[in-house]
């Protein structure tokens, strides 16, 4: 019999963070920006997504929001109680997001790239764990290199 070293919340987490990177490079492979999310309720996935600005035209179509969105129409009961985990730290509109749906715990891929609202979310609340994941790090240090504009227009700034 072999066990794991890592506990079962850590064997779960990389797990779930392994299906958000799995959209994030379904997203650079369509030409978009490589960031994923899955939603999990104890232990269930209810939802993945991926950021599909770009594929879909759409200013406001990021890895969570387009989770949550995939999602549907569910109970504050569950939200309340599931796991939002995300490729890359969430900017002010998916940390919004998962505010207003009161989710308590975001895992984060990486935020070296890219971190804004961290802090928020703790100050509501919100466990932040950041996996500081080699392969998250490595899909955003290739966009800012080969995509530099997409990635600008992804986060509002200018290139």
């Amino acid at each position: 019999m072999t066990t794991s070293s890592a506990p079962p919340e850590q064997d779960q987490d990389r797990m779930f963070l392994d299906l958000a990177i799995e959209q994030a490079r379904i997203g650079w492979d369509e030409g978009g920006v490589p960031i994923g999310a899955a939603l999990v309720h104890r232990g269930e996935v209810l939802a993945v997504g991926r950021n599909r600005r770009v594929q879909l035209g759409s200013p406001i179509r990021h890895g969570e929001t387009d989770c949550i969105d995939r999602a549907g129409r569910l109970p504050a009961s569950v939200y309340r109680v599931s796991t939002l985990y995300t490729t890359l730290s969430p900017c002010f509109m998916c940390a919004g997001t998962a505010l207003l749906y009161d989710v308590p715990r975001i895992v984060v891929g990486e935020n070296r790239t890219f971190e804004a609202s961290e802090s928020l979310l703790r100050s509501h609340g919100v466990q932040v764990d950041v996996m500081d994941d080699p392969a998250c790090l490595a899909l955003m240090q290739k966009m800012i290199a080969e995509r530099p504009q997409i990635w600008f227009e992804d986060i509002g700034e200018e290139g």
